[in-house]
């Protein structure tokens, strides 16, 4: 078990979610006081997308970003941010016999691109999602080839941003593994993504196959979306990692009750204490992390 926790709550993320909940945030000053939010409920790090104010929609606008980082850094808490650079994957195959027909819900660019905000803004973690992954059930693929992935993984060191590398299956984490033998990653970090159609499921089983198969050593963390949540944040803690929960991921609380970041931090909070671990503050996860603060 881990008895010392660093919670990440992922505020926003990309995902059609802002009509089926009015608490998911939307302009940069929305998501700035979500991180306000999760900080002062016990979170050690916020993960931070960012959306169109006008439509709702992901964005990879840098000036978005920038407005988030400016009013998190302003606010009276201190929290780690972590920056998702996974934006700009998304092919959506065209229908029927016309797969090259590529669907609206395509954005797709090259790997530096996609880090265009994190060379601007410098966040102490950035994410690097290790692989394509069908996801969903239409036809959009998340693609991220072997050859993105060395680009973005050696311009992430360059930069002196942590890597935090997210592990949606199996061959992910292989794939991960062998760009730290390759040397372009140093001391990375590990998210353990279960539930999201068609990666890996989240379960004990498949969670402790992938815990077995890190590297000695490294500092990981996991969850599971909708339902599986609590379930899946609770495993992670025993099996030795650290947690994510927020509305990327899951929006109700309970069955029939819309949740706030804040409070799915609380919960987690609460079930973990009552397993016997602390939380960390934003200061014990940086030495946890081996992060050196960003001003």
């Amino acid at each position: 078990m881990n008895h010392d926790v660093i919670i990440t709550c992922a505020l926003t993320g990309a995902g059609d979610t802002t009509a089926r909940s009015p608490h998911v945030p939307v302009t940069p000053k929305q998501i700035a006081e979500a991180a306000v939010e999760a900080a002062k409920a016990g979170a050690t790090v916020v993960h931070c997308h960012v959306r169109d104010p006008q439509t709702g929609r992901f964005s990879r606008d840098v000036a978005l970003y920038r407005e988030v980082m400016e009013r998190i850094r302003e606010a009276d808490v201190d929290i780690i941010v972590n920056l998702t650079a996974g934006m700009g994957g998304d092919l959506e195959i065209g229908p029927g016999e016309c797969p090259t027909e590529f669907g609206p819900g395509t954005d797709l660019v090259g790997p530096l691109t996609r880090l265009a905000h994190v060379e601007a803004l410098l966040p102490e973690i950035c994410t690097l999602d290790c692989g394509t992954l069908n996801f969903g059930d239409g036809n959009t693929i998340y693609v991220s080839t072997p050859t993105q992935l060395r680009s973005g993984a050696q311009r992430i060191t360059e930069l002196g941003v942590k890597a935090e590398l997210e592990i949606f299956d199996t061959g992910h984490l292989w794939f991960a593994k062998q760009m730290i033998a390759e040397g372009l990653l140093h001391d990375p970090l590990f998210q353990l993504c279960l539930g999201i159609p068609w990666g890996a499921p989240a379960d004990t089983t498949t969670m402790k196959a992938m815990v077995d198969n890190l590297p000695g050593g490294a500092t990981w963390a996991a969850f599971g979306i909708g339902r599986m949540q609590m379930p899946m944040a609770a495993q992670a803690v025993l099996l030795g990692g650290n947690v994510r929960v927020g509305l990327e991921d899951n929006l109700w609380l309970e069955k029939g009750v819309l949740a706030t970041n804040g409070q799915l931090v609380e919960r987690v909070s609460e079930i973990l204490t009552r397993l016997g671990a602390r939380i960390l503050t934003p200061a014990q996860g940086r030495e946890k992390m081996n992060l050196a603060r960003r001003g």
